[in-house]
């Protein structure tokens, strides 16, 4: 069944744009745990990541729901 399959790959895409997203934000705030990148202390990458939480999670739970 192609349903199920594509039901898993919006999830699973949904959660890795939201955790990239996270981690776009953690750079730009420059917090510590956060890896060196040309990002650090950019506070445009905080309005990006914070946009790439919400359509990550809003993907997920898309696909969630889903029948």
């Amino acid at each position: 069944m192609l349903i199920p399959t594509m039901r898993t790959a919006g999830i699973v895409l949904g959660a890795i744009g939201a955790l990239t997203g996270a981690v776009f934000v953690a750079q730009g705030l420059n917090l510590p745990f956060a890896p060196p990148s040309y990002m650090t202390s950019d506070r445009t990458w905080i309005f990006i990541g914070s946009g790439m939480v919400v359509a990550g999670i809003a993907l997920a739970g898309w696909s969630i729901r889903r029948r």
